[in-house]
């Protein structure tokens, strides 16, 4: 294979005092062209080979794809391409953009500018389904571009993507972005069956209360029950298999009122959840997808709020908000608490709600409309506790 000079390997009769190029100097008006030499590199490095400008294209190509793939967070990448402009012009390859992990699309919201878009849309064409999951995530509910965003997850969702077909779900369910007359329930139903086909926690838990209830689907009690079984041991199989070896999960195995400690280190503490309390386990709440965090980030910011007698969802890892008044489904025993989807709702429930929720006599929305996609979620859905 040769390199871009036609040399098959890197030889070591090459020195840098040998390699030079042109520049041509225009002098009085143009006419008069002189050309001279320069040297690339400073007198210090003069005799010595250069063996990175030797290799292959294609080779440091490989290597960023899988320095793109296993990154875990953006400076992994962002540091490669500040170091030298062939390296810049490789990283930004179709190819190593194509392979890049989801960490790296970690973005906070107060970091997004218009590079970090063009950076993010980049990479989506170049075909890699996170970032057009993450992306149209953000165009959705964050730049309110339904269309755009809504298509950009449909790409991700078509290539087999469980958190863009999950997503799917939720807005078909909702009817975000429309109307209520908008909601698709079965749509919502199939899209949900095939993020859980794909192995997706959270659709597995929305399609077992689906079933359930006899929400968009014939009811069918015992096969919704297999299905929240099914996340549980999921997600307390993603736990075990994520957590460092270090951190002791003995601890895990029984019942404990206390906070477990992240397995990231660098985390604060977070309140267990006991995703498996009728085994007797207490696992760490589930790390939530960066898309979901820059959601929760962006409108946590006072000046970036979802919009008059908007709400969003209660479940801390969720990060949706609602795109019209009364879109999400409220606690019917309490009233403070609202979800976009059951998922959500059966998660915080475990997570804290459980312990918050008290129930009042009467609540009534903030504007005193009651009509409208209202919809509080039964008070049974609420004291459900998917085992």
């Amino acid at each position: 294979m040769r390199t871009r000079r036609g040399l098959c390997y890197p030889r070591g009769d090459i020195c840098v005092d040998k390699i030079s190029i042109k520049r041509r100097d225009f002098v009085g008006g143009g006419d008069n062209m002189a050309c001279r030499k320069r040297q690339r590199f400073s007198p210090e490095v003069v005799g010595k080979t250069d063996f990175f400008d030797g290799l292959p294209d294609d080779l440091v190509i490989s290597i960023l794809c899988k320095l793109s793939s296993s990154a875990g967070c953006p400076s992994d990448f962002v540091n490669v391409l500040i170091t030298c402009k062939r390296l810049n012009s490789l990283a930004l390859h179709s190819l190593v953009l194509a392979k890049a992990s989801h960490k790296m699309f970690a973005i906070k919201a107060k970091n997004w500018s218009e590079s970090a878009h063009r950076f993010l849309k980049s990479c989506a064409d170049a075909g890699n389904v996170e970032a057009c999951y993450t992306l149209g995530m953000i165009r959705f509910y964050c730049l309110q571009n339904r269309g755009s965003g809504a298509s950009l997850m449909a790409k991700a969702a078509i290539n087999s993507h469980a958190p863009a077909l999950y997503s799917l779900a939720v807005i078909q369910f909702n009817g975000s972005g429309g109307s209520k007359n908008d909601k698709d329930l079965r749509a919502g139903v199939a899209l949900c069956a095939r993020a859980a086909f794909l192995g997706h926690i959270d659709a597995l838990r929305e399609l077992g209360h689906c079933l359930q209830d006899g929400y968009g689907v014939r009811q069918n009690i015992a096969e919704g029950r297999r299905f929240l079984v099914q996340a549980n041991a999921r997600e307390l199989a993603a736990v075990l298999s994520s957590t460092p070896s270090n951190i002791p999960t003995r601890s895990w195995l029984t019942w404990s009122p206390h906070p477990i400690p992240h397995p990231n280190q660098r985390q604060p503490t977070v309140p267990g959840c006991p995703l498996l309390s009728d085994f007797g386990c207490n696992v760490p709440a589930p790390e939530a997808h960066p898309a979901s965090r820059f959601l929760a980030e962006w409108f946590g910011s006072p000046e970036r709020v979802p919009g008059t007698g908007l709400r969003l969802c209660s479940h801390v890892g969720c990060g949706r908000p609602e795109t019209r008044k009364h879109e999400f489904r409220r606690c019917s025993v309490c009233g403070a608490v609202n979800y976009c989807s059951r998922a959500c709702q059966a998660l915080d429930w475990k997570l804290r709600h459980k312990a918050e929720c008290a129930p009042v006599e009467r609540w009534l929305d903030e504007e005193g409309e009651a009509g409208e996609g209202n919809g509080a979620v039964d008070g049974d859905d609420v004291m459900i506790v998917d085992s």
